[in-house]
Parts: structure tokens; sequence; C-alpha cells
């Protein structure tokens, strides 16, 4: 398996929506919306094996101060392969100076961030208005 990281947002909707389905995400029923966001994400990195897009992670920022890493997929065939680690690296390469540097993970997710280096963040409370389904 050869595994290519890239910086770029020339993606296709069809891609997108194929490997949001496959992670039974929610935002998948609003195709344009998504698509859309993860366009005018800061950063959005992208996992690549051939012409198959199997996963992505993207970045909202400030610029400076702080960044929010909204998701992080990677299709199910391919998870446990290291390629979450090889994103989540590349983002790391821009924005580890930063002074907060957030996400919000739930379920197995935790010990991937975990092992990665974040940690709850002090007492905070995640808080949020949702219209998904999936948590």
């Amino acid at each position: 398996m050869s595994i290519e990281i890239l910086a770029t947002k020339e993606i296709r909707i069809e891609d997108v929506l194929a490997l949001y389905e496959a992670n039974e995400w929610s935002s998948a029923s609003k195709p344009n919306e998504l698509y859309n966001g993860l366009l005018n994400s800061e950063t959005l990195i992208t996992a690549w094996e051939g012409k198959k897009l199997v996963g992505l992670g993207n970045a909202i920022s400030d610029g400076h101060l702080t960044v929010y890493y909204p998701h992080l997929l990677i299709l199910p065939e391919y998870q446990g392969k290291g390629i979450g680690k090889m994103i989540l690296d590349k983002l790391q390469e821009k924005y580890r100076h930063f002074h907060m540097q957030m996400l919000t993970a739930d379920g197995r997710s935790v010990d991937f961030y975990k092992k990665n280096g974040f940690e709850r963040a002090g007492k905070t409370e995640p808080m949020w208005i949702y219209q998904g389904n999936e948590h």
C-alpha cells in the first residue's frame, strides 16, 4: 500500500461523499455544504492510494493563535494503518506552534488523539448545537 499525503483542495465531491458515507457521518446528507466547507477550510490534507481518496483532515484557524480540527476521516478498510497519523502529522507541521489546538473526539478517536499528544482541556465541557445524529 502506497499512500500519498497532499495539501490540496483539488478533490471531487463524489470522492468526499464516498468517504463520509462509508464512515456514516451525517454531514454526507448535506453534500454541497460539506464540500464547500472543506474547500473553505484554511487547510485541507488528503490521503490517496493512486486516484482513490482514502482519508482527509481539515483545519479552521485564525492563522496565528488558534486552530480547530473539525474532521479526520479514513475509509474503514484503511483504518489502523497509520494514515490518520500521517494526516495529523501534516497538519501539525503547520500548527504545532499555535497557542491552542482544539478538536472534539468521541468513541475510538479519543485514544487516537491521546496517543498523538491531545488531552482533555482542563475542566471544560464540550458544548454544541448539532444537527447530526451519529453521536
